[in-house]
């Protein structure tokens, strides 16, 4: 029985994806701590720690499926430890050779966060995957819309033209530094750990270098070594939280940008839909932007979990559990909004609808008063920049037309003013998403795209 809606298989797809699901669902999740059990052992055995052949027998018997589930649940219930239920079920299932060569010298921390380590290194990968996906649908929007004129707009209100290519271009700027942000942040983020009691490393220190132990183990998973314990130090998890929802808020750009133009009034996009798709069951005749409305309901929840991350880096001392236990909560809800939102996203863009009638059409109702800025570049020359603002702000305040009212001061003719509205609106717009586009196309050819 589930209790939290996010958690209902009715609703559930508007949360997670199954890829995700299955990296962090229950099994995964324990899986992988056995996983990091195995991978201590065999490093163990290989420094002459524990016997080659109970690491092997570790390795055979640390499956999530042979175990007891409900025997975990209560062991960890009665101890009131976090993996000593755990433990203590993978020393029932395992020979009685290989019981005592269980966990050696590891704490509850050195398993969650190598699992952190794995985790952010993994789904960092899909956010990427998705991530470059994304960008090569909306790099082809910049292109192919490169010359598509529409209203620009500013605090809601029409504005000056543009190209709706330069807006993509900005979506995928923007979608650039993201991947940037996750190459950049791999090395931080895919380490894992093995610290001990308070980070010392003590345990071991009589017996061999506890360091390369460390490092081997970290290898031995596909992670970095860390240089230092990071028991408390939580400012890589907080990192990688906050790049995932820095892409959510991109992601919810988007898509309230859709959700705007998509309004009937505006129309200039619109959503894929489907025959069956139902927008409202009281009024049959609406098309409801419900991708882009819940992109944005996605990043606001990421930015709560970030939120959390971000807390989580005031701690005190060499352990405290008030941080990375509230990570168990908050680093697995990120990396399941972001996925969800990348996959929305991608396949609203995908069937993106871009309606460049209705992009003309409103560039016609708003006429000349969009070309206000270039009037009040060419009155500046003249004027200078201040009193021409004066002058127009009195020709337009009363709803005049541009040119007579310019004309009836005395300061241009008609064909001066009509000259400067003229003058190419968008030219430089062009450029822009030339440089975005080749600058894109430059990087993803680098990274074997």
């Amino acid at each position: 029985m589930v209790t939290r809606l996010t958690d209902s298989p009715v609703y559930a797809h508007l949360w997670s994806t199954p890829e995700l699901e299955e990296l962090l669902g229950e099994t995964a999740r324990w899986q992988a701590w056995l996983d990091v059990l195995v991978a201590l052992a065999r490093v163990q055995a290989r420094h002459g720690l524990v016997p080659p052949g109970a690491a092997e027998q570790i390795a055979a018997g640390a499956r999530a499926d042979a175990l007891d589930l409900d025997r975990v649940a209560a062991g960890t219930r009665s101890t009131s430890h976090s993996t000593l239920g755990l433990i203590r079920e993978l020393q029932r299932v395992l020979p009685e050779s290989a019981r005592e060569h269980v966990y050696v010298g590891a704490t509850v921390q050195d398993v969650s966060d190598t699992w952190f380590g794995l985790l952010m290194r993994d789904v960092g990968a899909i956010v990427r995957r998705d991530l470059l996906a994304l960008e090569a649908t909306v790099l082809d929007l910049a292109t192919t819309h490169r010359d598509t004129v529409m209203v620009g707009r500013t605090h809601g209100q029409p504005g000056a033209p543009i190209t709706f290519g330069f807006k993509a271009a900005s979506w995928a700027d923007e979608l650039r530094r993201h991947l940037d942000r996750l190459r950049e942040g791999r090395p931080r983020w895919a380490v894992g750990q093995l610290a001990g009691a308070v980070g010392a490393l003590a345990f071991h220190e009589a017996e061999l270098d506890p360091l390369a132990l460390r490092r081997d183990f970290c290898a031995e998973l596909g992670l970095g070594d860390p240089g230092a314990s990071w028991l408390t130090s939580r400012d890589r998890v907080a990192e990688f939280g906050h790049v995932l929802a820095l892409v959510c808020g991109t992601l919810a750009r988007i898509g309230t940008e859709v959700y705007e133009l998509a309004r009937p009034e505006i129309g200039e996009l619109a959503e894929p839909t489907t025959a069956t798709a139902v927008g409202s069951i009281t009024m049959p005749h609406k098309r409801n932007p419900e991708v882009g409305e819940h992109l944005d309901t996605l990043a606001r929840l990421a930015r709560s979990s970030a939120g959390v991350l971000l807390e989580g880096t005031v701690v005190s001392h060499e352990r405290d559990g008030r941080g990375w236990k509230a990570e168990w909560v908050a680093l697995p809800e990120v990396c399941l909004l972001t996925g969800t939102a990348l996959g929305l996203a991608r396949t609203l863009l995908a069937g993106l609808e871009v309606h460049d009638g209705a992009m003309a059409a409103n560039l016609e109702r708003f006429g000349d008063r969009l070309t206000s800025e270039r009037v009040l570049a060419g009155l500046s020359g003249r004027l200078g920049k201040h009193a021409a603002q004066d002058l127009l702000q009195g020709v337009l305040a009363g709803g005049g037309d541009v040119v007579d009212g310019v004309v009836a001061r005395g300061v241009a003719s008609a064909d001066e003013v009509r000259g400067w509205m003229a003058r190419a609106p968008v030219a430089t717009a062009g450029r822009m998403v030339d440089e975005v586009v080749a600058r894109a196309r430059g990087a993803r050819a680098g990274e074997g795209v």
